[in-house]
C-alpha cells in the first residue's frame, strides 16, 4: 500500500516553507517518513532558479519594497516565477524510486494533475512542447520548478487560482517574454474558493502518483528535530 502524506498549509514565508522542504527531504531520505505533499500560499516573492536569468526581474527596488516582495536565490531548476496570496504552491517530497526512477516523467505527471484540476473547472489546459508549465492556449496557469536528491523530490509547482496577476509585471516569468499569465479566476469570470482548488489538486495528485491512501498531518504537531507527525 502506498500512503500520501497530505499537509495543508495557509500562508507561509517562502525561506520558513524552503527550510521545512529541507528537513523533509532528509528524513524522507532516511526512510524516516512516507512521502508527503504540502499544499500552500506564500508571501508575495520572487524566485530564481539555479539557471535564472537574473535580467529576468525587471523591477525597480521601489516597486519591490511597495508590494513587500522578498527575493531568493534558490536550488530548484528554471527561471524566475512569482509566489503570493492565492496561488497554490506545491511541494512533494516523495520518492521516485516507489513510482518511477524519470525527472521526465515526474515533470509530466505534474502537469497532469494540474490539467485535470482544470478540467474539473471546464477549462481546456494543455502541455507546451516547448516549456515546462500548464497552460491554456499562450497563457500560463501553472509554473514548474523541481530539485532531485537521490530519486526524492522537493520544490514542485504554483498553480495561479487568484494571485494579483499584476505582480507578474515585476518579472519576465520563467523568462519568457511573449507570452502571458493567467489564473483559475481569471479564465472563468469569477472568484474560486483556494480550499476547494486545494482539495481536487490532492484527489488528482493522489489519482496520478497512485497512491492509495492519504494521511492528513498538521503542520503545528511537526517536531523537526523528531520528525514526529502526529495525524488530524
Amino acid at each position: 500500500m502506498r500512503l500520501l502524506n497530505y499537509c495543508n498549509i495557509d500562508v507561509i514565508d517562502y525561506k520558513e516553507a524552503w527550510e521545512l522542504q529541507k528537513e523533509v527531504l532528509d528524513a524522507r531520505h532516511q526512510n524516516k517518513i512516507e512521502d508527503t505533499l504540502f499544499l500552500l500560499e506564500h508571501n508575495n516573492t520572487y524566485t530564481l532558479g539555479k539557471i535564472a536569468d537574473k535580467k529576468n526581474l525587471i523591477c525597480s527596488e521601489e516597486f519591490l519594497r511597495n508590494n513587500n516582495i522578498s527575493v531568493y536565490d534558490i536550488d530548484r531548476g528554471g527561471d524566475i516565477t512569482y509566489h503570493g496570496p492565492g496561488q497554490i504552491v506545491g511541494y512533494p517530497i516523495i520518492n521516485l524510486n516507489n513510482w518511477k526512477n524519470d525527472t521526465h516523467k515526474y515533470l509530466r505527471a505534474l502537469e497532469e494533475v494540474l490539467v485535470l484540476t482544470c478540467a474539473q473547472y471546464g477549462l481546456k489546459a494543455e502541455r507546451n512542447c516547448k516549456y515546462t508549465g500548464v497552460w491554456i492556449g499562450n497563457r500560463k496557469i501553472a509554473a514548474i520548478g523541481i530539485k532531485v536528491k537521490r530519486w526524492i523530490t522537493m520544490h514542485g509547482f504554483a498553480f495561479n487560482v487568484n494571485p494579483d496577476l499584476a505582480l507578474f509585471n515585476g518579472i519576465i516569468p520563467c523568462g519568457i517574454n511573449d507570452k502571458e499569465v493567467t489564473s483559475l479566476n481569471k479564465e472563468l469570470s469569477n472568484k474560486t474558493n483556494i480550499s476547494e482548488v486545494k482539495e481536487n489538486i490532492l484527489s488528482n495528485f493522489k489519482k496520478v502518483f497512485e497512491y492509495d491512501k492519504i494521511k492528513n498531518i498538521n503542520l503545528n504537531e511537526i517536531s523537526l528535530s523528531e520528525m514526529n507527525y502526529t495525524t488530524n
